[in-house]
Order: structure tokens, then sequence, then C-alpha cells
């Protein structure tokens, strides 16, 4: 049963509309003005004090809160509420200067000049200190603030440090881990090209100038600097709950930022947020569009379904793509109404008013340099939140989908750290987006979730490119076709064990080879002007007809207990299982041996959406580009109707009378989507 979760705040339970609010960069007598555009912008929610340090503690030891006090009762007093930061993303000067220890080394062993954001040692006691300091200072003053509504740790968690206190840590971890030195040298595989570690103190972290080909070393790094800045994070919120217990914190996230494994810091976290900067128009909108949403997603899924933060998006253009190209009219409340509908209970922007000099002084914002309401943007800006305030009803609802996609950034990892069968980019993430899409295009809901979130739920688990098994992961697997599952690997699926050691045996390893019925000899790794096909065999279960492409790679499998469904064209093999399936207990298990093309994906899929009965967000076809995408709260289903073509379109609701809670227009049968329009069925 699907339940409502509470709105983000109680204070203003509400969409959150709002943006990046630096009023610290601007006099006072702005800021009166800022309050009267808020209100025309239909803004209740203002992000403030992200890069304020130096502002708030202009030398160490003496603090200025007086013109924060005054930013902070100007919002409540008009109606809103903040979003208040803690400044630990940026040091101040004085900061640097005295104590040189808190600003990063880098891979090559040489300490950073003051510069930057992120520049700082997430280890040194110094750093931690005065952050502790400066939080403890703002949660005790704001406490029991009107405008106080989530703390924002920070800004953009990202980056690594190579001092030695860091690699002290690093060794320490390591230690805890795996409590001897025999034990790390054999997962590190340390006897190749006589890497045995003798001494603790012997490890350093990876570096261009010392070790960068032992991969265990080089996955417990990441694993490290995830965790190490998750303990960062933990001592801020710290600081924040000594005074504040209640009001929830979060932490602006990255999409598929690749360096942090986000799902280590959502059990610390009481709402997900992230920044979602598209480049729109640039190409194909309409793949575009399902990538952004393959990330909504993994946002949603991080707290178990509960509504996440869009912390930051732009209004019109950024300001660090080559070519900043505006949004075209109505993909602005297209891209931010998207967010809602895959799950966000905010739509918020950097940044609220352009910055009149810096790196960003050109990047969009509500507020242009002309410093009125009398632009394009501020007018798009001021309709998103007057849709947003027609959809109240909609907070804190969910959706609870059929299918789970597994994407792992410890995959990833060890994926691309690999020097097989491609250097590189392995194509994962991409992968993963491509299957994602067959779903979306037919609009049903996905889940996109880490490799150890649990499966029983779900009626199709998909997995593409599952290189790495961490320790149960295939059991897990098995129980979920066992009691009736169904599951799809792909090639490069159970090669290696957690600490990157290749899985003898034979591939997959563990439990998958029974659960997949084959086994994986080899895998052939095509040039990039290579081709070859698929061709379904006669009477497949599958209803597959036709030939379909096939890149990239090429598993050469042999089918133990699996029944063959489809084979290879070309080649030297030719005719050889492509693709497989295997009864397993009450559930099925296929194997995907090659990467096809999309439309193999869209029949393949669809063949299993009719098998399973899946849930879909809207009983209709969606033409091209038309994306659907359900939330509800178990009685009540929001249908969020989206076109991404830059034309109009038509679709077919069928007999079925909706209600749009955008227009209040009733609408069945054959209706018009317009160019980037959007629409909000309940039935």
């Amino acid at each position: 049963m699907i339940e409502k979760f509470p709105p983000i705040t109680s204070k203003l339970p509400v969409f959150l509309h709002g943006g990046d609010y630096n009023p610290d960069q601007w006099p006072a007598e702005v800021w009166e003005e800022d309050m009267r555009l808020m209100k025309l912008a239909h803004c209740n929610a203002m992000s403030v004090g992200i890069f304020a340090w130096a502002r708030l503690e202009p030398a160490e030891g003496q603090f200025d809160f007086d013109w924060l006090d005054r930013v902070m009762d100007m919002i409540a007093e008009n109606g809103g509420v903040a979003v208040l930061a803690t400044p630990s993303g940026a040091r101040p000067a004085w900061l640097a200067r005295k104590y040189p220890e808190v600003l990063r080394v880098r891979p090559d062993r040489q300490r950073n000049l003051f510069g930057g954001r992120h520049n700082h040692c997430l280890t040194s006691p110094v750093y931690r200190e005065k952050v502790r300091i400066i939080n403890s200072k703002l949660a005790e003053r704001y406490a029991n603030h009107p405008a106080l509504a989530v703390w924002h740790l920070s800004n953009e968690y990202s980056g690594e440090c190579h001092c030695e206190l860091c690699r002290a840590a690093f060794v320490e971890w390591l230690k805890r881990k795996y409590g001897t030195l025999d034990a790390l040298n054999h997962a590190w595989w340390t006897a190749f090209w006589s890497h045995t570690y003798t001494d603790w103190n012997l490890i350093e972290p990876p570096s261009p100038i010392g070790e960068m080909a032992v991969h265990g070393l080089t996955l417990d790094w990441k694993r490290f600097v995830t965790d190490q800045t998750v303990d960062f994070m933990r001592h801020e919120i710290a600081a924040l709950r000594e005074f504040t217990p209640d009001v929830p914190v979060t932490t602006n996230m990255m999409g598929t930022f690749p360096g942090l494994n986000y799902w280590r810091f959502a059990p610390y976290l009481d709402v997900i947020s992230w920044d979602s900067y598209p480049m729109w128009h640039r190409g194909d909108d309409v793949a575009l569009a399902s990538d952004v949403a393959f990330i909504h997603d993994i946002n949603r899924c991080l707290k178990g379904g509960k509504p996440f933060m869009l912390m930051e998006s732009v209004p019109s253009a950024t300001n660090w793509v080559p070519s900043a190209k505006v949004k075209r009219p109505g993909m602005h409340a297209l891209s931010s109404l998207q967010a809602v509908a895959h799950g966000s209970d905010t739509v918020q922007y950097f940044q609220w008013r352009k910055s009149r000099g810096s790196s960003e002084k050109f990047h969009g914002a509500v507020v242009d340099h002309v410093g009125h309401e009398h632009t394009r943007v501020f007018r798009d800006v001021a309709d998103v939140g007057m849709k947003l305030e027609k959809l109240s009803n909609v907070i804190g609802t969910t959706v609870r989908p059929d299918v789970a996609i597994i994407y792992d950034w410890e995959n990833l990892w060890a994926l691309d750290d690999a020097q097989g069968p491609r250097r590189g980019d392995k194509g994962y993430l991409e992968a993963c987006k491509r299957h994602y899409r067959a779903f979306w295009e037919r609009g049903i809901p996905v889940d996109v979730i880490d490799m150890e979130q649990d499966l029983s739920r779900y009626k199709l688990v998909i997995a593409p490119m599952l290189y790495m098994l961490r320790p149960a992961v295939d059991e897990r697997i098995a129980a979920f076709v066992r009691a009736g599952g169904t599951f799809v690997a792909t090639y490069w699926t159970g090669i290696v064990d957690e600490n990157d050691l290749v899985i003898l045996g034979g591939w997959p390893g563990g439990k998958l080879r029974e659960v997949l019925g084959i086994w994986d000899e080899e895998i052939d790794a095509l040039y990039e002007h290579d081709r070859n096909a698929v061709l379904p065999c006669a009477d497949n279960t599958l209803g597959l007809a036709g030939e379909y492409e096939l890149r990239d790679y090429c598993a050469l499998i042999h089918p133990e207990s699996a029944q063959v469904l489809a084979t290879y064209k070309h080649d030297f093999y030719a005719g050889r299982p492509v693709l497989t399936v295997n009864a397993y207990g009450s559930g099925k298990a296929y194997y995907l041996a090659s990467n096809p093309d999309d439309r193999f994906l869209r029949d393949f899929y669809g063949a299993l959406d009719a098998e399973l009965g899946l849930l879909h967000s809207l009983d209709a076809e969606l033409p091209h580009g038309v994306s659907a995408q359900l939330r509800t709260d178990g009685e009540t289903r929001y249908i969020f109707v989206m076109n991404f073509n830059a034309e109009p379109v038509t679709i077919d609701l069928g007999t079925t009378t909706y209600r749009d809670m955008l227009t209040d227009e009733t609408l069945s049968g054959v209706v018009t989507l317009g160019v980037y329009d959007v629409k909000v069925l309940v039935a």
C-alpha cells in the first residue's frame, strides 16, 4: 500500500520554488527589491549562505550575522522559507593562509594554493574544527527562526586530497577493512609486478607519479574517498543536530557524478537533492529527456521512493558549456515539471540574481542584469510557480514500479579501471540508460537502484554489465528469480568479486551461472566500425522476428540449462547463442550476450511487458517523444504527460475522462499536446 510522505518542511507544505540567493554579494537596498520580485515570480524558498563564509567570519573568531539576520527576517516576513547552507564548500582566504594544511594536495603530492571550491582536506582536524564552529554558530542562532526550513550541507561535495593526513586515514581505513596485510595483499593480488606490501606505512594512494595499475588499490581508494566525504558530512550534521534536531538536512548531489557513491550518503540525509543541468536543444531532446528521467529516478530511489528536491536547475542557459543555448519557449516549464513527475517536491534554481562579476556572471538566473521582471525568463519562472501552486495535492506522492534497473557506482569504478575488453569507458552508464529508455518510451515507471537493494517487490530486474558481484548479490538475485521474478543480465556479468579479483571456475560467477544457465567462455570487443546481427530463432517464446544490429561486444556463450532464443548472424561464431532464457524456480533469467540496437530493446522489453503485465503510468500508446510518469498516494493517480518534441503531437486517451490539473480542462479521446507541452491528468 502506497502512502503519502510528509512534506519536506511543515513550515510550508507546498512545492518549494526558488533559488540560490546571494544577498551577501549585493548592497542592502537591493534586498527589498528582491522580496518584491520573489512574490511576482511565485517563489517561496531561497537557498542562502552557500558560499558566504568570508562574510559570516571575515576574520578568525570575528562573526558577522547581522546581515543574515535581516535577510532571514525578510524572507519570513514575505511568507517564504530559507534553505540555509553551511559554508564549508569554500573557505575564506584568512583560513587558508593561517592554516595551509587545510588546502588540498593533488595526486602529484603538491599542495594547492588558495582558490576554487572544495579545495580543502576533509581529514584535516583544523578544517573540521573551523567548520564545526561556523555550523554551530549558524544552528544556535537560527534554531528557532521562522524562516529556517532545511539545512543545505556545503555544496556539491567532490574531489579528493592526497596529503599525509589523508594517506594515514586511508591506511587506517584499510586496516579496519582487511585486518592483516596478508588479506590485503591477496585482495589486491600484489604479487603481480612484485608489489607485495610488508608494512602498512608503505601504502600510498594511487598517483600518476606512483602506482595506478593495482586495481584493488584504486577501487579501495575510491571507496575511501566516498567514506571520508560521508564522514565529513556527518561531522557537519552533528553540529547542526545539537541545536536543530528536527530540521531536515540535505546536500546537493550531481546526478551520476562518478567521484562519489551517493548510496553511501543517503542514510544520513533526511531528503535527497540534486543539481540538474541538461543541455537542451543540442541534439536529440527526446533521448536527453530519457537520460534526465533516469537520474531523477535514481534520486527518488535513494530514500526508498521518498520525494527529493531539485536543488539547482537553470531557468535559461548555463555558462560553463561550449555553447550557452537558452531554453526555447515551453522547455523551462517542461523540464521543471519533469522533475516533479519523477518525484521532486521542489523546483529551485541557480541562481536568483545574476552575479555582477566572477566566473558565473553570465550563468542563467531568475533576475537578469537588467534588474526587473520584464524579461522572458522571469515570466517563465513565474509561470512555473503558478503551475506548482495548482499541484499541491501531488506533494508527498510517489510511485512503486514493477521494474528495477541496477546502476552501481562501485561497478562503474571497477569496470572503467579494467584494462579489457576495452580501455577506459566501457559504456556502462550508456547501456543502463538505453535499457531504461525502452521503458520510458512506453510510460512504464522504473526504479534505478544499486546492487545492494532489496529486489523482492519487483516483477522484472535488469542488470546491464554487472561486472562486479559484491557479497551475497548473486544469492539475492537467485532468490528473486526462484520466487517468480524475471531477471535480465547482459555480456560482461559476474566477472570479478568485490575486490576486483576475477572469479575462477567460469563466468558468470557465483550462483548466476546456475540462475542464467549459461557459461560465458570469452568476449569479443568489436572495433568502432564493426557490426554483427542477431537472428531470432523460429517460434521463439518472445515473438521476436526479423534482424537486429549488434555492436561493441559479443560474448561467446554455451547454453547449459538455458534455451536459445536468438543467434549471431556473422563472424566465426555465427549460429551461436546471443539471447537465452533459463527457467529457475518459479522465475526466468535472460542473458543478452551482445549490445543490440534500440529496436531490439523495444521489442524485447515489449514482449516482457506483455508477459508480465507491468505497471504503466497511462493506459495509452505514447507517440515518439511523449513520456508519461505516475505519482500516486495509493488512491489518486497523478499522471504527467510530457511532449519533448519541438512540434505538436496527438495522443489518444481512450474513453477515460481526465481533468488536467494545470488548466482544469476535461480531456478524453484524441488530445493535442503542443510543443514542449505538459498535462497533469487525474481521472
